[in-house]
Parts: structure tokens; C-alpha cells; sequence
């Protein structure tokens, strides 16, 4: 019999805004709760630069209200209908876990970590894009036990991943393939310390671009921009397939950089990876293009060590030759 699950969720918005939560469903102790000690590093940042797009900073207004102290107290009838409506799902039948760590070197915007303890079992699940088949219908039964939203099913519709979009090479699919708002990358150093400001911030409705380069966005940057994008397979960098290096090796200087890059649709859906010192394998390769058309090393190319330059290119070369 299973006597309780632990959900925890992990949300990374970019600079430091981040959001941590652990909820448990006691099924032995007949009632479920937010474990408050575990909220996470406390991260309180919510300024946003007036020329960055802010769609992120409700959703991370309301996930931090709404993880209280509250203990919901349940009946024998509402866990004997729960535990029912759970075994008919099978939610993790033939799924295969994805690495889940409290510390990572390249972070995506949402990842969970699920624990079932049973009488005599114990079994743990993770993701961050292999979502179960049956998890927004787990957590309509979630609503119906517990009159909220627990897995967040509502926000996860302005989250890129794969629970609702189809992501592509060359693009974010929803129905049809989405439109960009705007991009914002910042790269900043971790020791000494600086408070993470942008560096990039272009403005596909405003048609500007903003941070270490300041002009009117043309309609030939737009394409140069999306082609880039493109050749790089960009929105692909936040699967695991796009991190061998950083799977592989961890860089020289630890005491390096850290970096994040978000793009927003115009239905406001966020796509989002931020990195810890290391970067998706064909980052490397889209900074050198972008400093022969600036001249300018915006992605910060001359901090990675010769080492790790040599394995970003095999990683790079294979993905970009498949």
C-alpha cells in the first residue's frame, strides 16, 4: 500500500529568481502539506530591467503565495478514491527517469523529482522534459483531492516544455510554430561576484535591440537572428543530448561564469536555460559567428579554457553533421 508521495518541483527563471517546493501527500497521517523547511536557497530578486520582458515574474509571484503553512486534512473516502484513481493511471508504467541533482551545471526551467513510499516499497522518479503520458491527468486528480492546483498544470502552459509543445530545430510548436517576442541573454561573473544584468535584449515588436549592442532591429537581423538560431539548433539545448560536454568534463575554472538565455513567444510562453560555468554543446560554435558579424565576444567565448574549446567542437560537430 502506498503511504505517501513526495512531489518536489524546481522552477528557474532567469537571474536569480528562482522557486523551490516540496509537497507531501501523507496517506498514512491522512493529510498532505508544503514542507516549508525545504523552501529552497531563499532567492528574493524580482527587479527586472524596464527594457526585459516580465512575463515569468507573476508565475513566480503565485508559486511563492501559494506554498503556505496550511495542512490539508484528508478522509478515509477522498485517500481510498485517490489511491483508486493512482493505480488505474500506471503514471510511471515503463518510464524511464531522467538525472535529477540538486546542483547542475546547465538548468532548465522546470524539473520534478516524485517519491512513492509503500509498505515495503520505496521508488523515486525525476524529469525535466520526459513528462509521464498520464501527468496533467494525475494532477487533475490532485485538484479533485485537494482543491488546488498542485503540479501547476495551469503555469506549465506558459512553460516550454514538452507537456504541452512540440520543440523543433527550428522552432517552439503549438498548433503551429510560434512566433518570437523577444530574447534576453545575460553572462555574468561568479567570482568576484556581479549581480546578473542582460547583455542582449532583443525586441522582435519593439524591433530594437538593447544591452552591449544598441540599434534598430532590421528585418535582415531578424533573419540573421532566426537563422542562427536555426543552424545552432537553439531551442534543442535545453535536452540532455546538448550537454555531453558538460556531462562529459567540468570546466578548468570553476570559479568562472554563469549564464542565462530566455526567449519569449508572443502567447508569452517562456523558453529558458541558464548554466553554471558550462554550456550546451553547440554554444560555442553560435558565439564564434556571432563575433565575426560583431567583432565583439557577446557570448564570452575567451573564458572557456582550450580544453573545453576542443570538446565543445566534437560535440558541436556531431550534432550539427546528424
Amino acid at each position: 500500500m502506498i503511504e505517501k508521495i513526495e512531489i518536489t518541483q524546481r522552477f528557474n527563471f532567469k537571474k536569480l529568481n528562482r522557486h523551490y517546493e516540496c509537497f507531501t501527500i501523507d496517506l498514512l497521517n491522512k493529510n498532505a502539506y508544503y514542507k516549508i523547511s525545504e523552501r529552497g536557497s531563499g532567492d528574493k530578486n524580482l527587479y527586472e530591467n524596464i527594457l526585459c520582458d516580465d512575463s515569468w515574474i507573476n508565475i513566480l509571484v503565485d508559486l511563492r503565495r501559494n506554498m503556505t503553512s496550511k495542512i490539508h486534512q484528508l478522509s478515509d473516502k477522498q485517500i481510498n478514491h485517490f489511491l483508486c484513481q493512482f493505480k488505474s493511471l500506471n503514471l510511471f508504467e515503463d518510464f524511464v527517469s531522467e538525472e535529477f541533482s540538486y546542483f547542475e551545471k546547465i538548468e532548465l526551467i522546470y524539473s520534478c523529482n516524485i517519491i512513492i513510499y509503500s509498505t515495503d516499497n520505496y521508488e523515486e522518479y525525476s524529469f525535466k522534459n520526459n513528462f509521464p503520458p498520464n501527468w496533467i491527468r494525475f494532477g487533475e486528480i490532485l485538484i479533485d483531492l485537494l482543491n488546488f492546483d498542485v503540479l501547476h498544470i495551469n503555469y506549465q502552459k506558459q512553460l516550454v516544455t514538452p507537456l504541452f509543445y512540440n520543440i523543433k530545430k527550428d522552432g517552439v510548436y503549438f498548433d503551429d510554430k510560434l512566433k518570437i517576442k523577444s530574447i534576453e541573454f545575460g553572462h555574468y561573473r561568479t567570482y568576484p561576484y556581479e549581480t546578473p544584468k542582460p547583455r542582449l535584449i532583443i525586441d522582435f515588436n519593439e524591433n530594437r535591440i538593447d544591452g552591449y549592442i544598441e540599434k534598430k532591429l532590421t528585418s535582415q537581423d531578424k533573419i540573421l537572428i532566426l537563422n542562427l538560431l536555426e543552424k545552432y539548433h537553439v531551442f534543442m539545448w535545453i535536452f540532455n543530448q546538448y550537454h555531453q560536454k558538460s556531462n562529459t568534463r567540468d570546466p578548468d575554472d570553476l570559479e568562472g561564469y554563469d549564464w542565462y538565455l530566455e526567449i519569449v513567444f508572443e502567447n508569452n510562453s517562456i523558453w529558458h536555460v541558464f548554466g553554471y560555468n558550462d554550456y550546451p554543446d553547440t554554444y560555442v560554435g553560435l558565439g564564434k559567428e556571432i563575433f565575426k558579424l560583431t567583432r565583439m565576444d557577446l557570448l564570452e567565448i575567451n573564458t572557456i579554457s582550450s580544453n573545453d574549446l576542443k570538446l565543445f567542437e566534437k560535440f558541436e560537430k556531431r550534432l550539427l553533421t546528424d
